[in-house]
């Protein structure tokens, strides 16, 4: 019995060290992933470039970590241009703003933040802005396209990552070409089927394509 006990000690030793391995620390700056994960279980994968856009990164993974990002929506979408989320919730028929993030410092060269030079290219995730440049919080958008209306993002809007792996990217695609409609003024190209995120997770590895 004595050994039995010792026996699932170690285990849960085991299981415990494994578990702290595994947790994600922030401070490995050159290591920082995303994983969108859908209602639809299909996910996104993504790696963070905090050398680029470290104000922008750490206010993301601070809602990640806040869960702030659970259940919001992607509420704009538009086919040869990108997919919108992290702002609202549906409720009811209606969508409501999530909270009251802090808005941030925008890093881009028309700014004044010449470090980043990450291009709007398919697949790359940037803050959503008001015409404010300081005016991002918690929305952001995801390339699904490279060509000319996406590109001209560049050096106005803080792209902080990149898809990892190409079915991330399809998934993307695929989102932008989903049915929409005109919900009310603020909500013009509104999926008709909602596309809902269920979580973020963060690691210092990159997610694998499922």
């Amino acid at each position: 019995m004595k050994k039995l006990f010792l026996v699932v000690i170690c285990l849960l030793t085991i299981v415990i060290c494994s578990s702290c391995t595994n947790k994600f620390d922030r401070t490995d700056t050159e290591n920082i992933y995303a994983q969108i994960i859908l209602s639809d279980n299909r996910k996104i994968n993504l790696k963070l470039y905090y050398d680029k856009a470290p104000i922008t990164v750490d206010n993301f993974i601070n809602l990640v970590e806040d869960k702030y990002y659970n259940n919001t929506v992607f509420h704009r979408v538009i086919e040869g241009f990108m997919i919108q989320g992290g702002g609202y919730v549906k409720k009811g028929d209606d969508y409501k703003v999530k909270g009251d993030p802090e808005t941030i410092t925008g890093e881009f060269s028309s700014n004044g933040w010449k470090k980043n030079n990450i291009k709007h290219v398919e697949g790359v995730i940037s803050m959503a802005r008001a015409t404010n440049k300081n005016s991002a919080s918690s929305q952001f958008f995801i390339c699904s396209a490279s060509n000319a209306s996406v590109t001209n993002l560049d050096g106005d809007y803080a792209a902080f990552g990149k898809t990892s792996d190409a079915k991330s990217k399809q998934i993307v695609i695929d989102i932008s070409k989903v049915e929409t409609y005109e919900h009310s003024n603020v909500f013009t190209d509104m999926p008709v089927n909602v596309v809902k995120i269920k979580t973020i997770k963060l690691s210092n590895t990159k997610f694998e394509a499922e």
